[in-house]
């Protein structure tokens, strides 16, 4: 039998119930375990011995479980408690009944590329990272509401100066995320390519760029604004002036367990963004 990990979401209640019921009623092997999303640093010597995690929660959940499971090639099938669950394979009401088909087998394996985000110090020679995400990363103004300003290379050749409230990278999973939310453009999840959008650009280009998965970009944090360095929504890192970020794409792939083809993904983008769809 495999050895199962369960990550859930400890600030909703019913994911520890749901998880553990997963654990005891399913009788997986003995070797399976539970743990809480906001506490994974200590599971590191389970990796080798875990065959598949089970993530109950939401998107965040997952965001957070693939820190574990993606350099331990571990692939995931997510349980959805949010509110959109883009990345989630299973709702509550069919999780206990569908379960047993994806530890059996019964599945494709869902490939997505991730970023890798290392901070090159500007005063010294010392770096900070690399971070991984599954997302975005995102260089984003402090607490103090002022633009940040920030030159930007692709490849090593400079594209522009951003004057704006942030600057996003993502992926084309990330792509229905914050990106998203400022009206960047939708890939399609299997895609390889990248995005590179500002938030609300005072100055600079404000049109998306939809780069090739090859692509390296350099960020620089120029001006005297507090600025900060966002992984995945959950990994924050406060910049200095001269601080330059470099982001390209990650040696780590996130692993899904998949029943549905991978164009269910449209209909699924359909609903939960609320799209409208003709006949219905």
């Amino acid at each position: 039998m495999k050895n199962i990990g369960i990550i859930y979401n400890a600030r909703v209640p019913e994911a520890l119930d749901l998880s553990t019921a997963i654990l005891h009623d399913l009788k997986l092997a003995e070797g399976s375990w539970l743990a809480p999303a906001e506490n994974l640093e200590t599971l590191a010597p389970r990796a080798e011995s875990t065959d598949l995690v089970i993530t109950v929660g939401g998107d965040g959940t997952i965001l957070r479980a693939v820190g574990f499971t993606a350099p331990a090639d571990i692939p995931v099938v997510g349980i959805n408690m949010g509110r959109l669950g883009f990345m989630t394979e299973l709702q509550v009401d069919e999780a206990m009944d569908r379960l047993p088909s994806y530890i059996d087998g019964d599945y494709r394996v869902d490939e997505r590329n991730m970023l890798q985000a290392t901070v090159h110090k500007a005063k010294g020679k010392d770096t900070e990272g690399p971070y991984h995400a599954l997302n975005d990363v995102v260089l984003t103004r402090g607490a103090i509401s002022r633009v940040v300003t920030v030159s930007g290379e692709i490849d090593g050749s400079p594209v522009t100066t951003f004057r704006a409230d942030g600057v996003i990278m993502s992926t084309a999973t990330g792509s229905t995320s914050y990106n998203l939310a400022v009206g960047g453009p939708i890939l399609d999840p299997e895609s390889s390519a990248l995005v590179l959008k500002t938030v609300a650009a005072h100055m600079g280009l404000s049109a998306a760029l939809v780069l090739r998965s090859s692509s390296e970009v350099n960020l620089t944090l120029e001006g005297y604004q507090q600025a900060m360095l966002s992984v995945d929504g959950y990994v924050d890192y406060e910049l200095d002036l001269g601080d330059r970020v470099e982001i390209k794409q990650s040696p780590y792939k996130a692993k899904f367990l998949r029943a549905n083809p991978p164009s269910y993904f449209f209909g699924t983008l359909t609903r939960r963004l609320g799209f409208s769809i003709r006949g219905q």
